[in-house]
């Protein structure tokens, strides 16, 4: 990359992330937007993109960020829906790549990285926990990347402090109301006209209950963290899965 500017190219431009990062981008020091991609677009060498960041479709992403990986160009991914399966498909594909960053972030708020990371801390002190996200009804996938990476952190917590399960008498469910299950962890999606997103991560214990609450009012909270991402992946080669490496959490 240049040592002043760094060239980017987002892909899935037209989309409500995507075209806030293009005006992210614009409107940041040092860096220059040089290509907008769409779906069905020939994305060829990516514009001569330093950095590409991604937000399409989980159906997508994947072919999108192996075609940046085996042009050398280093990927910010802001979409949802990798799988252990993908993730291992892809960390086997970068590692064939000396140099090549890439960036799977399942939020990018500073915000929700610290909501994450304060679930984190309190998993190991509380009995009971269950974890509620709300999002705009456009949203494709459910559980939200973020409820289930946070869902991901606490039962790898609660593991390691050897904690039982969450106490739960439900015998009957046939419709699913007790939500999905994540590493243990209950998890409850709603989709509402209104919410861009919203995320609480419910904590009990005796006497007592927790609640860890971030809200995004505007796809503008993203933003600062994309810009993180884009500044930061050339120097962490290799897969990186949550911003939080990258800012240290």
């Amino acid at each position: 990359m240049s040592e002043s500017i760094v060239r980017v190219s987002v892909v899935g431009a037209s989309g409500r992330m995507g075209s806030a990062a293009c005006r992210a981008v614009e409107g940041a020091e040092g860096m220059e937007l040089v290509g907008r991609f769409d779906a069905g677009d020939d994305l060829g060498d990516l514009a001569g993109a330093d950095v590409v960041v991604e937000f399409s479709v989980p159906e997508a992403s994947p072919a999108n960020v192996a075609h940046c990986v085996e042009r050398g160009i280093h990927v910010v991914v802001g979409t949802t829906g990798w799988t252990p399966e993908r993730l291992a498909s892809l960390e086997e594909q970068v590692s064939l790549h000396d140099g090549v960053g890439v960036l799977i972030a399942p939020n990018f708020a500073i915000g929700a990285i610290l909501m994450m990371s304060f679930a984190r801390q309190a998993a190991r002190f509380y009995e009971s926990v269950e974890v509620v996200e709300l999002h705009h009804p456009d949203k494709v996938d459910a559980p939200s990347g973020t409820a289930a990476r946070t869902a991901e952190i606490i039962g790898a917590a609660r593991d390691e402090a050897g904690l039982p399960a969450s106490p739960d008498a439900t015998t009957q469910d046939p419709d699913g109301a007790r939500g999905a299950q994540v590493h243990g962890v209950s998890v409850h999606s709603v989709r509402l006209r209104g919410m861009v997103a919203r995320q609480e991560v419910l904590f009990g214990g005796e006497g007592e209950t927790l609640t860890i609450r971030h809200d995004s009012f505007d796809r503008t909270s993203f933003m600062p963290g994309v810009l993180e991402g884009v500044r930061g992946v050339a120097s962490h080669p290799g897969v990186t899965v949550g911003l939080e490496k990258y800012l240290q959490m």
